[in-house]
């Protein structure tokens, strides 16, 4: 099993900022890409952005300029950086993690986060 903790999440002030941060953690072998995806009621979930194992990184162009993606891989931790934020950020923030276990065939693996909330206010 691999477990994902999430934190950072809040209410900040259009224009603000925050930081995320998602923790995994279990029966690791490697985590190859590590991404935030973000929530809203009555809609998909979206990428917001994704890093993978060599630092490659992908950004919707909504938060594309204002967030920042990185990752510390001795920690196993994801980090999401976001600045400039507006009312339309507002949602539940996810982190998912996909790599392979620690067993003996090495199977890939995919886990998701409980999300967090952030909340923008006007």
């Amino acid at each position: 099993q691999v477990q994902l903790v999430e934190s950072g999440g809040g209410l900040v002030q259009a224009g603000g900022s925050l930081r995320l941060s998602c923790v995994a953690s279990g029966n690791i072998f490697s985590i190859d890409i590590m991404g935030w995806y973000r929530q809203v009621p009555g809609k998909q979930r979206e990428l917001v952005a994704a890093i993978t194992s060599g630092g490659g990184t992908n950004y919707s162009d909504s938060v594309k300029g204002r967030c920042t993606i990185s990752r510390d891989n001795a920690k196993n931790t994801v980090y999401l950086q976001m600045n400039s934020l507006k009312p339309e950020d507002t949602a539940v923030y996810h982190c998912n993690v996909a790599g392979r276990f620690d067993d003996g065939a090495r199977r890939r693996f995919s886990s998701w986060g409980q999300g967090t909330q952030v909340t923008v206010s006007s």
